[in-house]
């Protein structure tokens, strides 16, 4: 097969991969999607295949992350070239681990029945890594593609998302290995058996079977707890203010009113708790007494608790500490809660390197640079505990983890995803919250600026979701669980297992007598 023809299919993957996400959300495309990948290296050697596979993960990092341009130029005020570089870097190196999986496939999966085997291990394996290499960045994986099929994903309440993207993964590799017997052609020089290609079909329909059984009983398990669990009422609130104002001063009074009018507007529906989104107060609450006390004027009008996005700051010794936070108020009571996000933004939210990279800034310019909370720390609410998480925290399986385990009985994400307009980032960030719910047995609450806001059940369906950049409330009866899912109790070992499985390998083939690799 010509070169040509090999960066044709490692393309067409690219594409297909980027197709299964949302906002073209056809999920299916990701059973298929590396097949063409797979077919472009099966005769090259080890360091050829790298190079095929990093074309492959370019294209699909770039059309998947576009969005990253706008969101520079808008509210970072790069210039184009510039955007575009950076986008252009972050594809780079995510394309690395998908370059990665095809190399170690030809390095150290020679044979047709190892390649299988090697499928699922290798691309969970680095997965695994993207999640927490330099912070970390582990957005939509292969699994978070099948955030709508509530059977499949039940899986993850044992093996993370990780588990969903290694039955993806072997799904693509079986049918791989069945479309080369039937055109007749080998893997790394060798013929597939007949005996191999039925094998292959057999184990991954029995595979997706078992997920799709164990999905069908689990529902109806956590349906019954839902049915017994004590409930509480919250709603959401999604200002829908422009990122560009948002910060500006003289906006800042108009966008106190208009949260307090979109609170009062649910108060006859009763809620326990009111949700307003991250940086939901431009200003620093408690601090700048002004517009604090309207805010309090309008909690004390509602007459019921609230959890409000606002950015704060300590003063210890003369040096100012900022963070991004989240405050709990319970205006009977006048006793406050305080959750500090830990995992923050590269160069939204702090500058990585910054005594070298002084040129790049931050594209929040409005205020210093944030410093972390403590991982896992939970609000005492009533006699429950929130689990608060802001932003894009909620992409990190191990935070929402962290809080399931310090007895949060309730998920809360709120964010701020107006930088992301009308792309398909604020889908593709809200596709990946339905797991921490999965994984954990929580219900899980969402408020956003400008969507998507809305509410995910301890199952992982989406009881309601808003539309973007529009003024909206939602209200919401959930169930609180506190019962402990493997996967809180367990964490990532399935995927560590396939970390370790593959370091393994590496290392035996790496060492064995006689063995010679391809490597040009």
């Amino acid at each position: 097969m010509t070169q040509k023809k090999n960066i044709a299919w490692a393309i067409l993957s690219g594409v297909l991969l980027t197709g299964a996400f949302p906002k073209i959300g056809l999920d299916w495309l990701a059973w298929i999607a590396l097949v063409p990948l797979l077919y472009a290296i099966k005769d090259l050697s080890a360091g050829t295949s790298f190079r095929v596979g990093f074309i492959s993960g370019l294209v699909h990092f770039l059309s998947l992350l576009y969005w990253l341009v706008p969101v520079m130029r808008t509210y970072g005020y790069l210039p184009m070239f510039l955007s575009v570089s950076v986008l252009v870097l972050l594809a780079a190196f995510l394309a690395l681990f998908i370059a990665l999986f095809s190399t170690g496939l030809t390095a150290f999966g020679r044979k047709p029945a190892a390649c299988l085997a090697l499928i699922p291990l290798i691309w969970v394996a680095l997965e695994y890594i993207r999640s927490f290499l330099f912070s970390g960045f582990p957005w939509e994986l292969l699994g978070y593609s099948q955030y709508n099929r509530l059977q499949l994903i039940q899986i993850s309440d044992i093996l993370g998302v990780y588990g969903l993207s290694a039955l993806i993964a072997f799904v693509n590799g079986a049918i791989f290995i069945t479309l080369l017997h039937i055109v007749k052609r080998g893997w790394q020089h060798t013929n597939i058996t007949k005996r191999l290609a039925a094998g292959s079909i057999i184990a991954f329909i029995l595979a997706v079977a078992l997920t799709w059984s164990y999905g069908h009983w689990r529902l109806k398990t956590i349906d019954s707890l839902m049915t017994i669990a004590p409930k509480t009422r919250i709603s959401v609130i999604q200002g829908n203010i422009d990122q560009a104002v948002k910060w500006d001063p003289a906006f800042q009074i108009e966008t106190i009113k208009k949260y307090n009018q979109l609170s009062s507007s649910v108060i006859n529906q009763q809620p326990d708790l009111i949700v307003w989104p991250e940086s939901a107060t431009p200003f620093y609450f408690l601090y700048d007494v002004a517009p604090s006390k309207m805010v309090f004027e309008g909690i004390r009008q509602s007459a019921t608790d609230y959890l409000i996005g606002s950015p704060s700051f300590v003063r210890t010794d003369g040096v100012v500490q900022y963070y991004n936070s989240a405050y709990l108020i319970i205006p009977e009571e006048k006793a406050m809660g305080q959750y500090d996000k830990t995992h923050l933004v590269p160069f939204g939210e702090y500058v990585p390197f910054k005594k070298w990279l002084p040129f790049l800034g931050k594209i929040v310019a409005q205020v210093g640079d944030f410093r972390a909370g403590k991982v896992g720390q939970t609000l005492p609410w009533r006699q429950e505990q929130l689990g608060v998480q802001i932003c894009y925290e909620i992409i990190f399986p191990g935070l929402s983890r962290a809080m399931a385990k310090n007895n949060a009985s309730i998920l809360v994400n709120i964010t701020n995803d107006a930088w992301f307009g009308k792309t398909s980032g604020p889908y593709q960030h809200f596709s990946m919250t339905v797991f921490r719910a999965v994984e954990n047995r929580r219900s899980l609450a969402r408020s956003a600026n400008t969507g998507i806001s809305g509410f995910i059940d301890p199952a992982g369906r989406i009881l309601a979701a808003t539309g973007l950049l529009q003024d909206a409330v939602a209200t919401q009866m959930v169930p609180m669980l506190k019962e402990r899912s493997i996967y809180t109790q367990i964490g990532d070992l399935f995927a560590q297992a396939c970390l370790a499985s593959v370091l393994l390998i590496m290392l035996i083939e790496t060492v064995r007598p006689g063995n010679k690799r391809k490597s040009g």
